[in-house]
């Protein structure tokens, strides 16, 4: 038994797994029997959360059922948006004006602290400030983007719209129209996952590989962990940072896990010139996003279905990664590019867009962090802060954005 959903979090070899100083030194099971906080999760997320909570004087464990750094994490494409999945034109329907914009504006700030972040610890990851173009599509057309500039622009956010000429002229794409913005950013998000992690073991953190929790309870006297191996484990908090493979006993609320593909092209791929500042997505179902990587790869994705196995199709890899080629070649004006890497995974979607995180109902001390949508490192970065200032005894005004309780409920429209 396991306390969290099992899921193969990739299929084949994704373009980070051959990249280098991603492996980090961990302990085959924990030293102790007691710590202030144990992280379920060694991806991107229990790594930033590591990274915020080790600070020399709690003791802090983080478990993973795989070695570190070997789940979704690996799999990302690390387009580092302020944009979430959901336009905010939207979000504004489903959850309110002033909660969409605070979503909004909590996000855009996330990639700016994360960037912080990176480099106080000294990690080398690839990291890039990038502009990003929002494309129009079957999805949204450049009626409705321009409207969506206009709500962003109204709300203090920085957004312009780019009519179909102006794409045509300065970039070369065929579209009717544009939203560009210039706070995101792109990574090695393996490289960035393996340095957060070293940064926490330096700071006191230990990392334990294949260490699978099976029950958790909780009361006064804090949290009990049971490992797999029939170990116990007490522990004052404990965060699942499980993203996609989430939590049982949460598995009521309204979300689905669907499935995704990407490629990364050869190096030196001929690309337009500008791309290399840019992040690029379409307002389409199902969508194309891309990016280049410092060394001229272009990495590209989408193409996805509503089926949490199908990624496991080997045969549907190719046939996908071959239409997202041909995608991107579409778009950009150049050759069909060779693939390098594809591969598959999963991902989780909610109908705001938005992530689940906070503290467990009616497990006291416990608390989660489900990953969902395209913007797993920005909302990784968020629960950091959030569940750290909890942890800390304070309170976070944004905290009940992206909460647990009342998440499987309407939102108000005030």
């Amino acid at each position: 038994m396991a306390v969290t959903k099992k899921s193969d979090l990739h299929t084949d070899a994704p373009l980070w797994s051959a990249t280098p100083h991603i492996s980090v030194r961990t302990h085959a099971r924990p030293v102790r029997s007691r710590y202030d906080v144990v992280i379920v999760g060694a991806g991107i997320s229990g790594a930033l959360m590591a990274s915020a909570l080790a600070d020399g004087t709690r003791s802090v464990m983080v478990i993973d059922r795989r070695e570190p750094v070997g789940g979704s994490s690996l799999a990302s494409t690390a387009m580092i948006q302020h944009e979430i999945d959901v336009p905010l034109s939207e979000l504004v329907k489903k959850i309110g004006a002033r909660d969409a914009a605070r979503v909004w504006s909590r996000s855009m700030d996330s990639v700016a602290r994360l960037a912080d972040r990176v480099r106080e610890a000294g990690i080398s990851c690839a990291f890039q400030h990038k502009k990003t173009l929002f494309l129009s599509g079957d999805e949204m057309g450049w009626r409705a983007l321009k409207d969506e500039a206009e709500l962003r622009a109204g709300n203090g956010f920085e957004a312009a719209f780019i009519d179909g000429a102006a794409l045509r002229e300065k970039y070369g794409i065929e579209r009717t129209g544009a939203v560009l913005t210039s706070c995101s950013a792109s990574a090695n998000p393996a490289q960035m996952t393996a340095g957060f992690l070293r940064h926490a073991a330096r700071n006191g953190a230990e990392l334990v590989r294949k260490c699978e929790v099976a029950e958790v309870g909780a009361g006064q006297g804090g949290v009990t962990l049971i490992l797999a191996d029939g170990a116990k484990i007490e522990a004052g908090k404990v965060v699942f940072c499980t993203g996609y493979e989430f939590l049982k006993r949460l598995a009521r609320l309204d979300h689905e896990t669907v499935s995704t593909w990407a490629i990364a092209t050869p190096p030196a791929t001929a690309h337009p010139g500008w791309l290399d500042d840019f992040l690029v997505w379409e307002a389409s179902e199902p969508y194309l996003y891309l990016r280049t990587t410092p060394d001229g790869r272009i990495i590209a994705g989408g193409e996805d279905e509503a089926d949490e196995k199908a990624h496991l199709d080997k045969s549907k890899l190719r046939r996908k990664a071959d239409v997202i080629a041909g995608k991107a070649s579409a778009l950009l004006g150049i050759p069909k590019p060779d693939i390098d890497y594809c591969w598959a995974g999963p991902f989780g979607v909610t109908p705001d867009g938005l992530p689940i995180i906070g503290p467990v109902p009616g497990l006291e001390g416990v608390f989660t962090v489900m990953g969902f949508g395209g913007n797993g490192i920005t909302f990784s970065q968020i629960a950091s802060e959030l569940i750290a200032a909890a942890i800390d005894g304070k309170t976070d005004p944004d905290a009940g954005l992206f909460g647990t309780r009342g998440r499987d409920a309407p939102h108000s429209a005030a």
